[in-house]
């Protein structure tokens, strides 16, 4: 009688890459308290930071620390004071040269309140250190904003740029507050609630349904109130986690790939609002433009794509922060591409297109969201269906299209590389 024979299991290969963790926010006191937790919580953790202030000047400040020493303080000269530039010749290259002189010690990386955690992603996906590539060295397990409860809101609903606050990390850069806090909530994988012993309960408990609703992909991880702060506690939910996907797209990106933009939510606990809105057929330019000062006017944040029938080409890009509306161009839709070129873009966004296409239209569609406190979901989904194309405007035809008033002519260019 013959022995059963001996499957052999290969073991999965074990990753030894030092696991980094991002922590942002715009507040850079609980940024730094949060580091400082993390910090306590493993002697072994190292911890790198950086000082724009004269960033602008061509000068940055480097900081490496664990929680018993400072490592390292060096004042940084670039050729050229920008972010990008900082991130691509001295953050990134950091990142590597601690990992081969630290090999199993994990890194943090605490980002400057003006920085947004998707810059660094993609300079991540676009940048060499000697030759090879960020990722050869380390791994990004999880990028956490850190929000800090007592200044969230009033951020968020700011009309301030980040001029106005002496943060502008060049002379160029325009950007509003909101909208860059908005970004590091979006985009974050976790969300630091940092509250303080006298932090009223009511409002963490709105600040808790608002993240939510700003990133339901996000989890949301409380300091509470308690006089003294469980660093072990904290660190336990927020590092190595693996809940980074380096596949998921930048927040406008999401609904091109079949993903989920908001969380429907028109009656909304502790009265925030999110309405997600959804329409196969398109705006009418003249209608759109003429309404999005009423459509914005109570929102704290807007975002997602629109279809506009004088441009059935051009995926449009919304944004809405801080009072002020952008919109942008995420390229051509497939339908409007030779079905050749579709290789050119990601496998989640053709799957996407091919499970919702439509005869007529294609995988053209609107997704949009907008979030606030005590939005009138009655009336700002009226509103959006006014601007849309009538029956008889549809019934005219793509060709038509073209000819109607358009204020957003010429504003979102393609070319044959987009």
């Amino acid at each position: 009688m013959s022995a059963d024979p001996i499957t052999s299991v290969a073991s999965p290969a074990v990753d030894h890459r030092p696991a980094v963790t991002v922590l942002s926010g715009f507040s850079a006191g609980a940024v730094q308290a949060a580091t400082r937790a993390l910090l306590v919580a493993d002697d072994s953790l190292v911890a790198i930071r950086h000082d724009l202030t004269g960033l602008r000047h061509g000068l940055v400040g480097r900081t490496v620390e664990t929680a018993a020493a400072v490592l390292e303080h060096t004042a940084v000269d670039l050729a050229h004071g920008c972010v990008s530039c900082t991130l691509r010749e001295d953050v990134l290259p950091t990142l590597v040269r601690l990992a081969r002189e630290r090999p199993g010690r994990d890194l943090l990386l605490a980002l400057p309140p003006a920085v947004e955690p998707e810059t660094v992603a993609s300079a991540c996906a676009h940048t060499l250190v000697d030759g090879a590539p960020v990722t050869g060295s380390v791994r990004f397990d999880s990028y956490v904003a850190v929000v800090d409860a007592d200044r969230f809101l009033d951020d968020l609903a700011s009309p301030d740029d980040l001029r106005d606050r002496g943060l502008h990390a060049a002379d160029d850069d325009h950007r509003a507050v909101a909208e860059v806090v908005a970004h590091q909530v979006e985009f974050s994988d976790t969300v630091i609630l940092w509250s303080r012993p006298g932090t009223d309960a009511l409002e963490l408990d709105r600040l808790d349904a608002l993240v939510h609703r700003l990133a339901p992909w996000a989890v949301r991880v409380p300091t509470g109130t308690a006089p003294s702060l469980d660093c072990t506690g904290l660190a336990a939910r927020v590092r190595r986690t693996g809940r980074h996907d380096p596949r998921r797209p930048g927040v406008l990106g999401l609904a091109l790939e079949g993903r989920p933009i908001a969380v429907h939510d028109p009656d909304g606990g502790h009265g925030v609002t999110s309405i997600a809105f959804d329409a196969r057929r398109p705006f009418h330019p003249r209608r759109l433009h003429d309404a999005l000062e009423e459509l914005t006017e109570h929102a704290l944040r807007g975002r997602g794509q629109l279809w506009i029938a004088s441009q059935p080409d051009v995926a449009v890009a919304f944004e809405f922060a801080g009072g002020g509306v952008s919109l942008g161009s995420l390229g051509y839709w497939l339908a409007a591409l030779p079905a050749g070129r579709w290789t050119e873009t990601s496998d989640d966004r053709r799957l996407a297109a091919d499970l919702d296409w439509d005869p007529y239209y294609g995988d053209r569609r609107t997704a949009l969201a907008l979030i606030g406190l005590h939005l009138d979901h009655d009336a700002v989904t009226a509103l959006l269906h006014r601007c849309l194309l009538t029956d008889a405007e549809l019934a005219d035809g793509f060709d038509t299209w073209h000819d109607l008033d358009d204020p957003f002519a010429d504003c979102f260019p393609l070319t044959g590389d987009d």
